[in-house]
């Protein structure tokens, strides 16, 4: 449900969906439209047609997440060069904690785990179901 903190920081939201900001509908939907690679990869060879459902590049808060399955409260994030900066991991881990703070897991991978070890990141994904 949406309080009077989340409507003064711009997020709409209702009792069924997680507060967002709907100025991000418009980027989430370019996101969805030119993923990378390794989403691409992970959707396609994996998410999209798995046992649970998961929406990509889904706003929730002030944040548009890779992956988000509502059924099970997971958030998949898929992490490139940028993730590893000192600035990347307190950003990450300030975003982390505000979607966390929903009832929610934050599974990370990172580009080269998707790449390089697609099954073991399936089954690690599988293994929350």
């Amino acid at each position: 449900m949406t309080t009077n903190d989340d409507r003064s920081r711009g997020l709409v939201g209702s009792g069924w969906h997680l507060p967002y900001n709907p100025n991000l509908k418009d980027r989430a939907k370019e996101l969805k439209r030119n993923m990378t690679d390794t989403e691409k990869k992970l959707w396609y060879g994996y998410l999209k047609d798995c046992d649970r459902r998961f929406s990509c590049q889904h706003p929730i808060d002030n944040y548009i997440v890779d992956f988000y399955s509502a059924s099970i409260k997971l958030i998949i994030e898929l992490d490139g060069g940028q993730h590893y900066t000192e600035e990347g991991k307190t950003y990450d881990g300030e975003r982390d904690a505000v979607l966390e703070s929903y009832g929610l897991t934050v599974m990370r991978f990172t580009n080269t785990e998707v790449m390089e070890h697609f099954s073991a990141v399936c089954q690690d994904i599988q293994n929350l179901f």
